[in-house]
Formats: structure tokens, C-alpha cells, sequence
């Protein structure tokens, strides 16, 4: 059982084809005394949807690599309630860390996730009404009104630009995923549930791109009668009717609540296309199908004293809406057909749990994890649903470096000798075995891959930077070169002879290369030839250097305008290297930031006075990555926080994640250019 990495990526997967289309171009396709109702038809619709459009703007999360990697988003979405309530689709607004609404008027407002539905693919969002601001809104219309042939407009922010319209037909009124894509598994999955065991889409070929997800299709009553979803060569819209019930019960209780039997069932056969009914392929163990006595072959025909009739995959659906409405907890009557009899079975629904509870990364870990659904727990074959499931592991995390390590689809079951119930127990056992500030403590796991139980010890604790130390100092001759070839030597007129070329002379150090110049050819060092011929070469020369002591002075023989000459020179102790900086890691923000190297300066032409550190490493799906910080830029202030060196830049991180203010803005150099880099960060409670 794998988890998928983001069940937002989703909208970008499915190829949703979009074009934008003039309405006087269409209008004048439309022959005799119709055209101009249907225009007038049109044009209304857009002047009372437009006002309500939203575009949504999302930091999404995506959990992998052991890590909540974040990226920026956008989907469509309407207004649907004076009040500022707003539906979208589950994947565009479901996983977020920060969501934002641009209206109508160019506003760009704070929304908050009211609730939000995976198997519909639904979500709600609040704007804020501090002001008691009434919104512009519309109404939800009668999907099930809608026939082929129909016109309607798919309204949204395609690619995130401003509001657009495009105009179609209803083409199908029961859409479902292609057979092809069902022959091989294909299906539409959101954080484990399948879309398409629900949803009958509306297909139409109003054209839509990414970013028309979550927006309204609309009738020419100016009436939302879909949600578009998908594109799979037709446009897909969830249907008004479902999503109207899902946002009455997202608001009344801030969830969807449906029932659940756990029996599983299919279109009847072909040998049994004159008959009436489902056929039952199965149960869930442990189920009330099963504990009511389903097998596999019976027919039901009636349930809860509706007629059941399904003999295509687009009438699936229609069951399975029905079940989800059954009253949980009240006994439901079934009949079925058992070799050729019918028999009456009672059973009682059960609360639906989410296929995939909520993920989160656990950091001292290295891992993220989830609580184990009833589906996990059965698919997993497992007892009970006690434990955490791991669902991604960092790669040279602490999970990852064990012995033996963490794989995903482990379950967790006991940390320090005590046992772990679920996600609340786990996260309070980590958070009492982890050290505070830096360092690690180990500790015993345990945990269960399929039948094995292991044991390993996992060194919970901020991740550590390794400090490399200094190497050994030696002798160094404070200039750059590059080796000269057998090509070059020849052009030069001095074939056959072999050596390195001076290529630059570090500043501050003329007392000591006082007679070498830029172009110099060095050939030779105290008499030795320099017996390099190829790029590669080039440690030939620094090891000649390394051999004698710091302070030394060897005399050069070089080559110089046509002629042979020697230079004394001496010998200094070898710089710090870019590897041998100090380094700090900042958890909240997953960079590293290191002293920068006399080198580098000298190298990338810095000027003496430039004070900072660099940015060694931004990990990609940050806060930082989000606000544009990179890898090399150097860091000279923190929200007005003046940084020189390591210890300040360490100093100022730590009061930001004392103080938790809403943006931190990084003063940097980048090449040339000096950048203000506004971060906003989600701080952990």
C-alpha cells in the first residue's frame, strides 16, 4: 500500500485541455433571431457569476522524503454564501499551509479552511468578515436538471491569470474514468479515496487548463451547476448536487459524514444481464456486511427499501451514494438473491473513516507519519489500528542511518518501552526523548514490517552539522593556475616544455609572490621539473609546493615574454577552505548558513569589507525555498538585525523563532545585485 505523495498534484497530472474562446466569435456561429437571446442569455450569467469568482492562491504540503515539503499553487474557486464561504476543490485547497483568495475587485484576502472532503474532492473556505463585509455570491443550481446538449460556461483562473470564461455543452451527464483507464487501475485518488466510486462527472467541452480546478461551471441562469475537477479530452465537473451536499454538511459540522457497510460489489454479468440487482463481490473483514452475512455471488436487489439495479460501471455510483446516506447506527434491511432465492438480511451502518488520516512530518525522527486507518490496518493485515504507520523516510535522516532503518509502510508500535497507541501518544513520546537544543539521544524502537518484528535504536535530536575540522596546514604558494598542455605549449612556442600558468595573484600577498605575474609559466621549483601535460595534473604542482615547510623559500624557474628567468618566492600557511567554515542549520526555515572563506572572497571578487555569512543549503520545499532565498546568496541582516559572522546570523535566527513574527526579511547579495527576501514562515506552536 503506497501513499501518494501529494493528492495535489493531482489537478496537474490529469492533462486539463483549455482554450480561451471570444464570445462574438461564438456568438456569430448562432444563425437567426436566437443569437442575440443567447448572447444576451450569456452575458447575463458572466455579470452575476464574475463578481463571485475567486482565485486561489495555496502554499500546498506535500509529505515525502520524511520531510512536509511546501510549494505555491493555485486553483479557482465561487463565492456561494454572503457571507464569504467559498468552494473549491479538495486538491487545491485541501493540504495547505497558508491559502489566499484574489476577488473580483483584485483583493488578495487571507481565507481559512473550513472543512474539506476527499472522496468528492470538495473543500470550503471562510474569508474574513471582521467588517461584517457582505459578499457578492451565487446559488447553486439543479445539476440533475441538466441535459445533453446544454449550454454552459466554465468560469476560473486558468494558470492563475485573471478571471476567464469559456463556453460549451453539457456532453455527457454521467461521465465517468474511461474503460481503458479502469483495465489498468487508473483511477482518480484523493489521499486514498477513489473520486470516481462516487462522482458521476458532468462532461462538457468547455475548454479548461490547471488552474480552472475548483471553479464553477454555470448555467445560463447565471446558476452554479458543477465544480470543474478534470480533463480527460472532455472537461469534468463534480456535480452541483453533491457538492451542495457536501459544503450543508461541511458547514453545519465541519465535515462529511457517510455511512459505511464495507461490502464491495460490481456491475452483474453478462449472464445475468436479465436480472435485477448488484452482484456482491465481497466484504470487509470485520464489516457489518460481513457480520451480517453477505457472501461473495450474492445479488441484492433491494436496500433499505430502494430498488438496486446495476448492470453498467456508470451506475456504480449511484449505489454507492446510496449507501453513504444510509443512517448510521439504525438497523437497514437488504434482499438479496442466494441460489435463486430471495432472503432478507439486516445490518447496521457504521461511521466512514477517512481511507488516510492526517500526515505530519516528526523531525527528530526523519520520517512523516500517520495514525492507521481501519482500511490500512486491513490491507496491512493487521490485528488492530494501534501504532503509527511511516509513510516516507529521509534519506540520512535518523530513521534512515539506523540499523536496521525505517522504511515506509513500517508501523511503530513501541518507543523507549512504552508502548505507541496512535499519533498523540507517539508525539508526546518524541517530544520527551528528544534533547533539547543540539545533540542526540538513542533510543530503542520497535517496530513491525508485515509478519517480522524488529528492533533498532534511532538517535532522536536536531539534525547535526558535521564540522570537518581544518585539514593539516601546509605550505601554500598564494596564486591560482591552470596547467599548461601540450596545444598550449606548441602555440606558444615553446613545444615540448611542460609547467602551470599563473592565472591570478591573491591580494595581500605580494610580499611573497614579489616577481611572479599573471601569465608567468612556472616551470620548474628549485631546480624540479613541473612534469604536468594535462588538466588533470594540476595536484602535481601543489604537491611539489606541500613538500616543503611553511615559510620556506624555493626559487621558481619561469617562463616569461620569450624568456627564461628565476624568481624567489615564499611560502605561507595553506587558507581556510569553503568545506572548513563553521556551519549552522535553522530547523524552521531548513537552511544552513556558513562563514565565508578568504578564497572565496578573493575569488568571486568580494571586497574585503563585506560582512555576512553565505547560504550553504536550502532545502527545496522550504519557507526559504518559498521566499526565494538561494543557495550562495550571502546574508547581511536579519529583520534589521545586523549580521557579520556566524554567531550573529545563529543569534538573529534564534530571537525570529522566539518572537515568531509574521515575515522575516533577509538582506542579501546576490552576484551583484542586493535583494530584500521576505519570508513568511508557518511557526510551530
Amino acid at each position: 500500500m503506497k501513499t501518494p505523495k501529494s493528492s495535489c498534484r493531482i489537478c496537474w497530472q490529469i492533462p486539463l485541455l483549455f482554450t480561451l474562446l471570444f464570445f462574438g466569435t461564438t456568438a456569430g456561429m448562432i444563425a437567426g433571431d436566437g443569437q442575440e437571446n443567447q448572447r444576451k442569455a450569456i452575458d447575463d450569467a458572466i455579470a452575476k457569476v464574475k463578481p463571485a469568482l475567486v482565485q486561489i492562491h495555496v502554499v500546498a504540503q506535500n509529505f515525502y522524503d520524511g520531510r512536509e515539503q511546501k510549494f505555491e499553487a493555485f486553483g479557482s474557486g465561487v463565492i456561494v454564501s454572503p457571507d464569504g464561504l467559498v468552494v473549491t476543490n479538495h486538491h487545491v485547497a485541501g493540504h495547505t499551509a497558508r491559502i489566499f483568495c484574489i476577488l473580483s475587485d483584485k483583493r488578495k484576502i487571507p481565507a481559512e479552511l473550513v472543512g474539506t472532503d476527499p472522496l468528492s474532492d470538495i473543500s470550503v473556505l471562510r474569508l474574513p468578515t471582521e467588517n461584517k463585509e457582505q459578499f457578492p455570491f451565487v446559488s447553486f443550481g439543479d445539476s440533475d436538471k441538466l441535459e445533453v446538449g446544454d449550454t454552459v460556461l466554465a468560469m476560473g483562473s486558468p494558470v492563475s491569470i485573471s478571471q476567464s470564461v469559456t463556453q460549451g455543452i453539457v456532453s455527457n451527464i454521467a461521465m465517468t474514468m474511461p474503460l481503458m483507464y479502469k483495465k489498468y487501475g487508473i483511477k482518480l485518488r484523493m489521499d486514498g479515496e477513489d473520486v470516481g466510486s462516487l462522482v458521476r462527472w458532468i462532461g462538457h467541452d468547455a475548454v479548461i487548463y490547471p488552474g480552472n480546478s475548483g471553479g464553477p461551471l454555470v448555467n445560463l441562469k447565471g446558476e452554479v451547476v458543477g465544480i470543474n475537477e478534470i480533463g480527460i479530452g472532455l472537461g469534468g465537473a463534480i456535480p452541483s448536487n453533491i457538492a451542495k451536499e457536501v459544503y450543508d454538511s461541511i458547514v453545519k459540522d465541519g465535515k462529511m459524514e457517510r455511512a459505511w457497510i464495507g461490502l464491495e460489489f460490481q456491475p452483474l454479468l453478462k449472464s445475468q444481464a436479465d436480472n435485477k440487482g448488484v452482484l456482491v463481490s465481497g466484504t470487509i473483514e470485520g464489516s457489518p456486511a460481513e457480520k451480517a452475512g453477505f457472501l461473495p455471488g450474492d445479488i441484492m436487489i433491494r436496500l433499505d427499501g430502494k430498488d438496486v439495479n446495476v448492470k453498467y460501471d456508470e451506475e456504480l455510483p449511484i449505489l454507492c451514494h446510496m449507501v453513504s446516506e444510509l443512517p448510521i447506527g439504525k438497523e437497514a434491511k437488504a434482499l438479496i438473491l442466494r441460489d435463486g432465492k430471495e432472503k432478507e438480511i439486516s445490518l447496521t451502518p457504521v461511521h466512514r473513516e477517512p481511507a488516510q488520516p492526517k500526515t505530519s512530518e516528526i523531525k527528530p525522527w526523519g520520517i512523516t507519519a500517520r495514525d492507521i486507518s481501519n482500511i490500512d490496518a486491513k490491507e496491512l493485515k493487521r490485528e488492530n489500528q494501534k501504532g503509527v504507520l511511516v509513510t516516507s523516510v529521509r534519506t540520512g535522516g535518523p530513521s534512515g542511518e539506523s540499523k536496521p532503518s525505517l522504511q515506509e509502510d513500517d508501523v511503530i508500535v513501541e518507543v523507549g518501552g512504552k508502548p505507541v497507541e496512535n499519533m498523540e501518544a507517539f508525539t508526546k513520546l518524541t517530544k520527551d526523548l528528544t534533547p533539547k537544543g543540539s545533540g542526540r539521544n538513542p533510543v530503542l524502537a520497535a517496530f513491525e514490517r508485515k509478519s517480522n518484528r524488529f528492533l533498532t535504536v534511532i538517535k532522536l535530536g536536531s539534525e547535526e552539522i558535521t564540522d570537518h575540522g581544518r585539514e593539516v596546514s601546509k605550505a601554500w604558494l598564494p596564486v591560482g593556475f591552470q596547467v599548461m598542455t601540450r596545444e598550449i605549449a606548441e602555440k606558444l612556442g615553446i613545444k615540448g616544455k611542460s609547467g602551470v600558468i599563473v592565472t591570478m595573484i591573491y591580494p595581500g600577498s605580494k610580499s611573497v609572490t614579489d616577481g611572479l605575474q599573471i601569465g608567468d609559466i612556472i616551470m620548474a621549483v628549485d631546480g624540479d621539473k613541473v612534469q604536468t601535460v594535462n588538466p588533470e595534473d594540476a595536484e602535481v604542482f601543489t604537491n611539489m609546493i606541500r613538500q616543503y615547510d611553511i615559510g620556506a623559500k624555493p626559487e621558481l624557474a619561469i617562463f616569461r615574454a620569450g624568456k627564461e628567468l628565476k624568481v624567489p618566492v615564499e611560502l605561507i600557511r595553506t587558507p581556510y577552505l569553503p568545506r572548513e567554515m563553521k556551519k549552522y542549520s535553522d530547523e524552521d526555515f531548513e537552511i544552513v548558513a556558513r562563514e565565508i572563506a578568504s578564497m572565496e572572497k578573493t575569488e568571486n571578487k568580494l571586497d574585503e569589507k563585506e560582512s555576512g555569512v553565505e547560504i550553504d543549503e536550502v532545502k527545496p520545499g522550504s519557507w526559504a525555498t518559498l521566499g526565494n532565498l538561494n543557495n550562495g546568496d550571502i546574508v547581511s541582516s536579519i529583520n534589521g538585525i545586523e549580521v557579520k559572522n556566524l554567531a550573529d546570523f545563529e543569534n538573529a535566527m534564534k530571537k525570529m523563532n522566539s518572537e515568531k513574527p509574521k515575515t522575516v526579511v533577509f538582506k542579501v547579495l546576490r552576484g551583484i545585485h542586493r535583494l530584500f527576501i521576505e519570508v513568511e514562515p508557518k511557526w510551530n506552536p
